[in-house]
Order: structure tokens, then C-alpha cells, then sequence
């Protein structure tokens, strides 16, 4: 289970658990039969116990970016349907976790209302359209695609020749990681006109 806000892709939220002692268990690898590839697993639910996995005592909300929440909420081992865990409560985590992207949201440089008002508008008019004129559709996307190929690039340009800017604050403005960040940068520095 995971949490995804739109506009906040490179922060996927989910549950993240604590064993007794205070410390954050490492990923489970399960042995799924003969083959070579052993794979690994952190959903919180993994973490019962069984088959000498460790026992988590209490979970939190957790981020893709590094964040941990900072309230703890117990679980209770006797209540989780092993055949329905998304039926267990956590929605602690997950109102900790949302608090946490309302603060990366407010950090984030905001869209000029009238140039939010214009892509919601676009997004609804192709949504209208795609149904019933998906060529239109194709066609505009590719109108799009090039206005991203001129303005993309030219605004990186100008992003990384500052040395105001460090790829930390790059990232907080843009509400997401630096890795992120430094992805769509190059993605931008290295894309075809």
C-alpha cells in the first residue's frame, strides 16, 4: 500500500514500521522457490514475526524522500487479517505522512493562477476530447511535447547556470527530492528539439 499525491510524484508515502528496541528493520527477503532471485519486501505487514522475520511493535508514516513521521501508533498483531491487511487502520501514518506534504507543498513554488487555471482547463477540454477525437488528441500532445522541448531545456539552462541555486533548494522548490530533481534536469539538459 502506498500514497501518491498528484504534483508530489517523487514523494510515495506509506507505512513504515519500528521493532521493540526503537530501530527501523530492513527490507524481508522472502524465498519464493527455485529460483536465483531472492526478492525483498518492506510492506508493513511482513514484519508479523512468522518464519523468523523480525516482529514489528509500532508503525509510522514513512516517505520515499527520507522523511519519517514522528508519532509511532501500536499494532496489534491479533487484530490484522492476514488475508485483508489493508483492512487494518493506518491511517495515523497516513494522516502524518499528508501533514508532511501539506509542509512540502507549502515550500514549493506555486503555479501562477492563471497558468493553473490554463493546464486544468487543457487537462478537461483533452478528457472531454479523447473519447470521441483521439487524433485531436495525439495531434495536441504533440503540440504540448514540443512546447515542453523549447521551454524545458531553456528554463534549465538557466536553473543550473545559477550558483544561487543549489539542487537542494532546486528540489524544495519543485515539492520534490533532489534526486528527482536532478532527474528532470537532465532529462531537460538532454532533450532532443
Amino acid at each position: 500500500m502506498s500514497w501518491k499525491r498528484d504534483g508530489f510524484d517523487s514523494h510515495v508515502g506509506g507505512v513504515g514500521v519500528l521493532l521493540a528496541d526503537g530501530s527501523e528493520p530492513g527490507p524481508v527477503y522472502i524465498d519464493m522457490g527455485s529460483s536465483g532471485h531472492v526478492p525483498s519486501f518492506t510492506d508493513w505487514w511482513v514484519y508479523d514475526g512468522a518464519v523468523r522475520r523480525p516482529m514489528a511493535t509500532t508503525m509510522r508514516g514513512r516517505c520515499a524522500c527520507g522523511w519519517r513521521g514522528e508519532r509511532t501508533f501500536p499494532i496489534d498483531w491479533q487484530q490484522v487479517d492476514r488475508d485483508d491487511v489493508d483492512a487494518y487502520d493506518t491511517s495515523g501514518p497516513e494522516r502524518d505522512w499528508g501533514s508532511h506534504l501539506d509542509e512540502v507543498a507549502a515550500r514549493a513554488v506555486p503555479l501562477p493562477e492563471d497558468l493553473a487555471g490554463l493546464l486544468r482547463r487543457l487537462h478537461e477540454r483533452l478528457d472531454e476530447l479523447v473519447d470521441d477525437d483521439p487524433l485531436t488528441v495525439v495531434k495536441a500532445a504533440g503540440e504540448l511535447k514540443a512546447t515542453v522541448a523549447v521551454f524545458g531545456p531553456l528554463a534549465t539552462r538557466i536553473v543550473t547556470s545559477s550558483e544561487q541555486l543549489p539542487l537542494a533548494r532546486v528540489a524544495e522548490v519543485l515539492g520534490m527530492t533532489e534526486q528527482a530533481a536532478s532527474s528532470l534536469l537532465r532529462h531537460y539538459e538532454h532533450m532532443d528539439l
